[in-house]
């Protein structure tokens, strides 16, 4: 097993480069790092890459990459990922901040990147958009699972969080809640991509700035129980379910074994734990009263 430390940054195929360009700039607020005929690479203002675009059909995760340990030995995690039986191999130029890495496929057949080391990318000095902290996680509908969180925790070093009953399950990496959510679908899909922004502050400025370009929200603003992240959803115009959240749970001190008290936690200490299916999707906000089966009633 090997011990991912990070979510780096997600590979989104689209089929108008351009525009989705655009919309990660002066939208989000990314910054473009990189881009040549079929490829674009963007990163955050604080110099994470978050979001790599390439040429094929819209709304679709073909790559996802995270970080272990800096200087760690490459030539481990293949011998690692070896003995659990994973085929990878070693490739250079991931992505302009990430020269060496190993290459894999997960138990859904998504192509995973680990690397060690990252250069920062510079500032571009331009302020526009939302301006996130970071890719906070990426959601995916898997038709089994069960095989996936095995695959994510044996593997690749993931803890679960929580699970909402045997069909919804939300992993961590690091001290954030989860980092990578698993939601039970016959379809497998992409279903949303997140970003961290500061505060609820920034969460009711980055719905000015969705609105200002006539992009109207699909949910939120709300605070979810499970990981009582407040989030307003939106869906971009190749149909990626995008959220901005802040107030995430933190498990700061994995031996304690609870997220850190908040005043809106219904049990305290907040240990993991698997939550019935009459759990509501959030705490307060749109949809509260009603009980909800899984976010993937999100539209």
């Amino acid at each position: 097993m090997i011990n991912v430390r990070r979510l780096a940054h997600a590979t989104l195929t689209t089929p108008d480069i351009d525009r989705q360009i655009a919309y990660y700039t002066e939208v989000v607020g990314l910054a473009l790092v990189e881009r040549s005929k079929d490829r674009a690479y963007l990163a955050t203002k604080q110099g994470l890459e978050a979001i790599a675009l390439e040429l094929g059909k819209g709304n679709a995760l073909s790559r996802v990459a995270f970080q272990v340990a800096p200087g760690t030995d490459l030539g481990d995690v293949s011998r690692a990922l070896g003995k659990d039986g994973v085929k990878c191999e070693r490739r250079k130029g991931i992505s302009p901040g990430v020269a060496e890495g190993i290459v894999l496929k997960d138990s859904k057949d998504t192509l995973v990147e680990i690397f060690s080391d990252y250069a920062f990318a510079r500032d571009d000095g331009r302020s526009a958009g939302i301006m996130p902290l970071k890719l906070g996680h990426v959601a995916y509908r898997v038709d089994d699972v069960q095989k996936t969180v095995k695959f994510y925790c044996d593997v690749l070093g993931f803890r679960v969080s929580d699970w909402r009953d045997d069909t919804f399950a939300f992993l961590r990496c690091n001290t954030d809640h989860h980092t990578v959510n698993f939601v039970y679908d016959a379809e497998p899909q992409l279903h949303h991509i997140a970003f961290e922004v500061k505060d609820w502050a920034e969460i009711q400025r980055a719905a000015e700035t969705l609105a200002k370009h006539d992009i109207h929200l699909v949910w939120g603003p709300g605070r979810h129980i499970i990981g009582h992240n407040i989030a307003i959803y939106h869906r971009n115009a190749d149909k990626v379910r995008v959220e901005f959240f802040c107030e995430m749970d933190q498990m700061k001190d994995e031996s304690l074994g609870y997220f850190d008290p908040r005043p809106w936690h219904q049990d305290r200490p907040q240990r993991p734990k698997v939550w019935g299916p009459e759990t509501l999707r959030n705490y307060w906000g749109y949809g509260s009263e009603r009980v909800i089966r899984g976010y993937q009633t999100i539209e």
